[in-house]
């Protein structure tokens, strides 16, 4: 039978879950391309779509090659493709709300004939949010204990902004291609606003003179200020920022040998804003007289946690994907990036990963090539939890001192950002059951377990709390091994 009790029902918009998949899409280039040097896929997702299980997401792909042609001229070419894939999850209904995005993980060449094909593996990162609804007890005929239960809901905003530099270098020629990193240095909230500080770095490859090569990069700072009516000094966001649109102007002076590089950077900006909401809900309870059947819900909400940032020089031996010696002469190293994850256990923790780039070598007979390097590393870290690691490489040089041998520098930026879990657990309904036999004692002595607490005494002994307090006046509670309780009763005396 049912017996009387109070409920509400918590309505609330929340973090549902993510994805993460893989597409692969690729792109022909002709017969002019003799030899590649260097090959960049530039992602950009366009929309992702909720569908019954799966997600689809759409975008396209900009690919740059640098290339010798028959004659060793140093060349380049570029080509966009659109793609369409999707993510299957049997849990994803259409009411669920898609933010995502995507990067080259990993690109190939490969020749077929007179054509090449460049692969680029896609991962993508999708976010699902939604509407999240549990009835949960708030009282009744019954003893309860309630307690304050914390369930973060999402507010998701964004906007756009820009990024602008301006600065000189030797005087160059054409620019074969460049390549942008966002790395997102600091996330805050404050009344109606969410705000992000990071840098992009510019990463540049270009002519120098006849088929010289030369690369450089550039650090420019950025700062986003996006509205948010939930967004409160006491909220945490997540924070994605992605480069929309990059425009290079270079104007030379042959007269100084300098050239000025003018840079314009559309950014666009995903956040979300994690609000704390607290709801009184009763997480157990017992009756005096009967056994109660309780029904729970135990869950756990997820957001935005702390971030964590350090910054570490690595160097060493590099590992090579074809031999170079002292007849080549390196001239430019370029697309360096990072991949990274968390290591260890609490307390002993390390960011570890490795350190990739292709490194351009003019060989003995005036021909380029491209040689992929790469550089483990392993760097200690102050982080608990889960935390996602995002690693910028800046800064990253090559030399031969020793023939066959490439020793790399570079300057690492990592930011670790965690997670915030907040689980849950209360009661959703009460059943009464069969009636429980008590003690018609005037008084009864019970030893408890030492560290009970007095919600579990009271359980034990099916007394309201208030009423096991007062004939304890002098308990501490959570009680101490060899102590007593004493519970009085009420009789009824006929005369």
């Amino acid at each position: 039978m049912a017996m009387n009790t109070q409920t509400q029902t918590f309505r609330g918009f929340c973090r549902a879950g993510e994805l993460n998949a893989q597409t692969a899409v690729e792109c022909r280039f002709g017969g002019e391309v003799e030899t590649v040097l260097s090959v960049h896929a530039a992602a950009t997702l366009s929309g992702a779509e909720a569908e019954d299980g799966a997600v689809r997401y759409f975008g396209k792909v900009l690919f740059s090659v640098v290339y010798e042609d028959a004659e060793k001229r140093v060349c380049r070419a570029e080509k966009g493709v659109e793609f369409s894939a999707r993510a299957q999850d049997a849990s994803v209904t259409p009411a669920l709300t898609v933010r995502g995005s995507v990067s080259a993980e990993n690109v190939t060449v490969r020749r077929e004939g007179a054509s090449v094909y460049v692969t680029a593996l896609l991962g993508a990162d999708l976010r699902l949010y939604g509407e999240r609804e549990f009835a949960y007890l708030t009282g009744g005929d019954l003893i309860a204990r309630r307690e304050p239960v914390r369930v973060l809901c999402a507010h998701l905003c964004g906007g756009e902004t820009e990024a602008e530099d301006e600065f000189e270098t030797d005087l160059i020629g054409d620019v074969l291609f460049h390549a942008e990193t966002v790395f997102l240095s600091d996330v805050s909230c404050e009344a109606g606003l969410v705000r992000a500080e990071g840098e992009i770095n510019l990463g540049v490859l270009a002519l120098k003179g006849g088929n010289a090569l030369v690369s450089f990069e550039r650090m420019i700072p950025f700062r986003a200020e996006i509205p948010c009516e939930q967004a409160s000094a006491s909220c945490r966001a997540e924070v994605h920022v992605t480069v929309g649109n990059a425009v290079l102007k270079a104007e030379a002076d042959e007269e100084k040998a300098t050239c000025r590089i003018l840079v314009q950077l559309s950014l666009a900006v995903d956040a979300c804003v994690y609000e704390e909401v607290t709801v009184d809900a009763v997480t157990d309870a017992f009756a005096s007289d009967r056994v109660l059947r309780l029904s729970r819900l135990s869950a756990e909400s997820r957001g935005a946690g702390e971030r964590f940032r350090i910054i570490e020089r690595i160097s060493g031996k590099a590992a090579l994907s074809s031999a170079v010696d002292f007849s080549d002469t390196l001239q430019a190293v370029t697309l360096s990036r990072a991949e990274g994850y968390l290591a260890g256990e609490e307390g002993a923790r390390r960011a570890e990963g490795a350190v990739m780039a292709t490194l351009l070598v003019l060989g003995a007979d005036g021909s380029h090539r491209g040689v992929e390097v790469s550089l483990p590393f392993s760097v200690p870290v102050q982080a608990e939890g889960e935390c996602r690691v995002n690693v910028l490489v800046c800064g990253m040089s090559a030399r031969q001192r020793r023939e066959g041998e490439i020793e790399a520098e570079a300057t690492l930026k990592i930011a670790l950002t965690g997670e915030a879990v907040l689980p849950f657990s209360l009661v959703t309904a009460a059943e009464e059951g069969e009636a429980i036999a008590r003690s018609d004692s005037a008084v009864s002595i019970l030893i408890p377990d030492a560290g009970d607490g007095l919600w579990e005494l009271a359980k034990r002994l099916g007394k309201a709390p208030e009423e096991v307090a007062a004939s304890n006046p002098g308990l501490e509670f959570p009680v101490r091994e060899g102590q007593r309780v004493i519970i009085y009763r009420k009789m009824n005396r006929s005369v």
